[in-house]
């Protein structure tokens, strides 16, 4: 059971309609039903009447309505307890989540930047992948959001609630050992994949379709898409991986991979919730502006 059932199930109780709390929750209104339905099903019983419109409660719901909102009050009073203590330590606090890959390239210098600039200061840092990293910032368990961003895959964000900065640059590149460089018959290279529907999967796809790419067949999928594993994939010799340059910069320039098409631009973006101000995290943020960090290598 994840404590988002209850919060979906709270604002579905106020709204009583699945489309308008799937928009104030920030999901598809298909995937907002599945975890209404998941709740249920972990319950083992019917909070709405989907009969009516609008929907209404059941009795099991009435009754649930009581506990959900009690717990949530309390799991707020707690979380808001924590947050206080970590306020009150010699040492302010960013908290932030960001996909795999960056957290391993981008965050360390820039967290050594922006100490640089502000002095000491704690950090508190979620890996994960892009949409439990969107639901840490929206759901605000987290100040900032670092992501990767192309035109071609929108960030599902409001711009007013939860504005962002360009702190970097970067480029998906496809890489490969010289193994990993054998042609079939029909003069394809073996192709390393992400997970379906992926983040950097979307990405690979775009990049994948451009003029210049290379004509590929998959030979392999990583089903949890953490960009590292298709590195290793890639500098044993087993394909063709599509990499932010920035985490194999050191390969290319060691001659263990090779660029085998044109690099695909990308932004790193750093996202904030507007209403999670407080003069250090305004700190951050202004610091963040001037602490650009290019990895780019594409036209």
């Amino acid at each position: 059971m994840e404590l988002k059932w209850i919060e979906d199930f709270l604002s579905l109780a106020e709204t009583r309609s699945f489309s308008r709390s799937a928009e104030a929750r920030h999901v598809t209104q298909s995937a907002f039903s599945r975890r209404i339905r998941s709740l249920e099903v972990w319950l083992g019983t019917a909070l709405l009447d989907r009969s009516t419109y609008p929907i209404t409660l059941t009795a099991d719901g009435r009754h649930f309505l009581e506990t959900a909102e009690e717990v949530v009050r309390l799991l707020t009073l707690s979380r808001a307890d924590f947050r206080n203590r970590s306020e009150r330590s010699s040492l302010p606090v960013v908290t932030i989540t960001a996909l795999h890959s960056l957290c391993l390239s981008f965050l360390p210098r820039w967290l050594g930047t922006i100490r640089g600039g502000l002095g000491p200061m704690g950090s508190r840092v979620l890996p994960e992948n892009f949409n439990i990293c969107i639901q840490a910032l929206v759901e605000g368990g987290y100040d900032l959001l670092l992501t990767y961003h192309h035109p071609g895959i929108p960030i599902p964000l409001d711009p007013e609630r939860h504005p962002c900065l360009v702190v970097g640059r970067d480029s998906l590149a496809a890489v490969a050992a010289p193994a990993g460089l054998v042609p079939d018959r029909e003069g394809r290279l073996p192709l390393l994949q992400y997970s379906r529907g992926s983040f950097l999967g979307r990405l690979a796809a775009i990049a994948q379709a451009r003029e210049g790419a290379p004509a590929t067949y998959p030979v392999h999928t990583n089903e949890n898409s953490m960009a590292e594993a298709l590195r290793s994939m890639a500098l044993a010799g087993h394909g063709v991986a599509w990499l932010p340059r920035s985490l194999v910069a050191p390969e290319i320039a060691a001659g263990a991979l090779a660029i085998v098409s044109p690099e695909m631009p990308m932004e790193i973006r750093l996202y904030r919730s507007a209403e999670r101000a407080r003069p250090f995290l305004d700190a951050v943020w202004a610091a963040a502006a001037d602490a650009v960090q290019d990895y780019s290598d594409a036209e």
